[in-house]
């Protein structure tokens, strides 16, 4: 059976995303696991499997109201990785922020699209 999210690039770069948010939380002192690193996992999971939940559904409706929510995910997860930086937490957490970015922007994009062929 075929996996339509699999081939959208915004789900490739989500679990890229992912990957990497499991890497730097890594870096992260074991007081901080059930605190914000478990936050940051939650939400960082949230957006590549909302993307895949929508590709899966049957409506276009749905599929966009599925991207809102993976678009949502990334701000909350903008907004923890913030919380780490202003708390001098280690890691590459610009370098995540920009790609938290780029993928908030094709998000949209997709959304856009989606939206202007009738969804």
């Amino acid at each position: 059976m075929p996996r339509p999210h699999r081939d959208l690039r915004v789900w490739q770069d989500a679990m890229t995303l992912v990957t990497q948010m499991y890497q730097l939380m890594a870096e992260f002192s074991d007081a901080e696991r059930f605190g914000l690193t478990a936050q940051i996992r939650r939400a960082a999971v949230s957006v590549p499997s909302n993307v895949a939940e929508g590709a899966a559904r049957g409506s276009k409706k749905e599929f966009v109201r599925s991207l809102a929510i993976a678009r949502r995910s990334l701000s909350e997860l903008d907004t923890r990785l913030r919380i780490a930086e202003n708390l001098n937490y280690p890691g590459k957490i610009a370098l995540l922020l920009s790609a938290i970015e780029r993928l908030q922007a094709a998000l949209g994009a997709l959304i856009k699209s989606r939206k202007v062929r009738g969804a």
